[in-house]
């Protein structure tokens, strides 16, 4: 992947944390993307490709650093399984 130079502003109490030498740089890129992803700028697989990496690769990622794929209230799950159980009745009464 092809690399450029970016100068942030951070409080100095970071510059430990987020230099080169502090650890894995692709978890560290993959977290900056994150906010993106979550507020729909990019999608998972925009993220990867700009990364070098499998979606795949991306979500396991993101989920041994402790953020689901699919993060749902389970109202929401609630509200689709009986969205599901709906068109199966209505497929079914239809044979």
């Amino acid at each position: 992947m092809e690399m450029t130079t970016v100068q942030l502003q951070v409080p100095v109490a970071m510059e430990p944390y987020i230099t080169s030498e502090s650890g894995d740089g692709l978890v560290q890129l993959a977290m900056m993307l994150h906010p993106f992803i979550k507020n729909l700028t990019i999608s998972h697989g925009r993220a990867a490709e700009i990364l070098g990496i499998t979606k795949w690769e991306l979500i396991e990622l993101y989920a041994k650093e402790g953020i689901p794929y699919i993060d749902m209230a389970w109202s929401e799950v609630e509200e689709d399984v009986a969205t599901y159980e709906r068109l199966v009745a209505k497929e079914t009464a239809q044979v």
